[in-house]
Formats: C-alpha cells, structure tokens, sequence
C-alpha cells in the first residue's frame, strides 16, 4: 500500500529544498535606502562637492530596503526604466537629475524631455535616484581611473586641490613610464582612441615627445590653465572649450578632448565598486551601458 498522505510531504520537503538552494535562497541585504547613502558619503563627503551641485539622494524613501543597484552615468528616464525592470530600487548615477530645480515634474512629452521627466519616472517606478557627482571627481579613488587606463604614472600630485586637502582635487599630474619612453602624443592619442573606442579631437604636433601629462575627466574648467604653471606637455581632458583649447595650443600644451561622457563613462564601475563596500551584494549591482548615447557618422551604417 502506497503512502499518500507520506508521498506527498516527501514532495513538499523536497521542493522546499530545491527552492532553498536555488535563487529565492539568495540573502537579500538588509540595508536600508538612506544607510546606503550615508555609506557612499562617508567615502564622497559632501562637503567636497562643489556648492552649486546636488550630492546624494533627490528622489526615495530612506527607510525603504535595498532590493538591487544599477549604476549609470545619468539618470535618464531610460536608465530608471531599465533599473526598475531589473529588480533595483536605487539608481546611483554620477551626473545628478537636475541642478537647478525644474519649474515642474511630469512625464517626458517630447524627444525634448523636460528636465523633470528623469524624477518623475523615478517616483512612478519607485526607484530612488543617488548622485555622486563632484564629491566623486575630487576624490582619490576618481584620480586613478584615467591614468590607470592610459598606463601613465600617477603619484598623487592634483593641480586643483580641494581646500584643506592635498590627495583630493582636479587633474592628475602624471609622467610617462620608462618602458613607454618616448612616448609621443600621436602614440597617446592612438591609446586612447584604442581604451575608448572613440577617436579624441587633438591640438598638437603628432611626433612631439611627452613627459608630463595631465588627465582630467570631464570639464577640464580650472585646471586648463593651472598646466601651463606645472610645465605639463600635454592636457588629457573629457571636455574643454573651443578658445581656451586654441589659446593653450599656441602656448605649447597639447591637448586631448576624449569627449565629456567618454571620459566618465568608466566611473559608473567606481561606483558600483563603491556600492558593494557599502555591504550590498555584487549580484544585486548592475551597471548600465549608456556608451551608444551619440556616434560618429561614419561608425553607422546607413
């Protein structure tokens, strides 16, 4: 005679420890909203961003748990649809939603979206949105990502510190390494277009041999002009005016311009990092690609 009534619970039993040792048996954390945003502060005060920016959360509850992270470069309404279509709850983007505040928060009308719209959708999709923005670009952690990517040596040296501090700062003044001596800006700029997989815009004479570079992610701003006062070859930039890059030029730095996002799309992995020591486990941190935002004509087939 057959057990029904045993047969059965054996199938319970077992089917609880399938389900115990598949997905749903994955810890989820325990971090709050707001505890994780403490954590990335304490490590990106906001003290060291700059006073016109918008450092940490603008949107979420800080007493809501962490069910998963995407980190992106921004917040588009994009980027928080695909967080919240992959299980996160928290979008941590360097660039913040807005700066100054919208006149009013609503869903994207147009391809012209409103400065809202990244808020709003936000607020529809319950996703909490975090920026670490100048705290980020100032901090030690920020400084190596360029030099490491363009095998450059970097030793600490920041032409722009923060007040009160000498490791924290815009632009890294690094020198060429021995085994890549001579190194000339041609060669650097062939690097970069290889790291990026994007061709810069360069000022100056291809066969000219490098010593001191400077790297700078983003606007280069301040720290343009503090290279000519550190006897720098050779500025390598995410962004800088048209004027302030034909003046340098002529007085004998050569310059570099990756591209404002090009140079900061790596940082989305500084991030991500920085989110895991926070506590919140790798498997529940997801970076976005938002590497194909624009293109160049002739990289698209028509």
């Amino acid at each position: 005679m057959i057990d029904m009534a045993g047969s059965k619970k054996d199938k319970v039993q077992r089917g609880l420890a399938q389900r115990a040792s598949g997905p749903l048996s994955k810890q989820l954390p325990t971090m709050t909203v707001g505890a994780l945003e403490r954590a990335l502060l304490k490590e990106f005060p906001a003290a060291d961003a700059e006073a016109w920016d918008r450092t940490g959360m603008t949107v979420g509850d800080p007493a809501r748990l962490v069910e998963g992270v995407a980190v992106a470069l921004d917040p588009t309404v994009d980027a928080v649809r695909e967080a919240a279509s992959r299980g996160a709850n928290v979008l941590l983007t360097h660039h913040p939603a807005y700066l100054e505040a919208p006149d009013a928060f609503g869903p994207a009308s147009s391809v012209a979206a409103n400065p809202g719209a990244g808020v709003w959708a936000a607020v529809e999709g319950g996703v909490a949105l975090i920026a670490l923005h100048t705290a980020l670009d100032v901090s030690p952690r920020e400084a190596r990502v360029l030099p490491g990517m363009l095998k450059l040596a970097f030793k600490g040296q920041v032409l722009v510190p923060v007040a009160g501090s000498r490791r924290k700062g815009y632009g890294q003044l690094c020198t060429v390494r021995p085994e890549d001596d001579p190194l000339t800006l041609g060669r650097l700029a062939a690097r970069c277009t290889s790291v990026f997989a994007r061709a810069p815009r360069v000022w100056g004479d291809f066969s000219r041999e490098l010593d001191r570079v400077v790297t700078c992610t983003g606007s280069a701003g301040d720290v343009a002009h503090e290279c000519l006062r550190a006897q720098a070859d050779c500025l390598v930039c995410g962004e800088i005016k048209y004027h302030d890059a034909l003046e340098l030029s002529q007085a004998g730095l050569a310059v570099v311009d990756l591209g404002h996002d090009t140079s900061e799309l790596p940082l989305a992995a500084v991030l991500a990092a920085a989110v895991e020591n926070a506590g919140i486990p790798g498997d529940l941190v997801t970076v976005l690609d938002q590497g194909d935002n624009w293109s160049y004509p002739e990289t698209v087939r028509v």
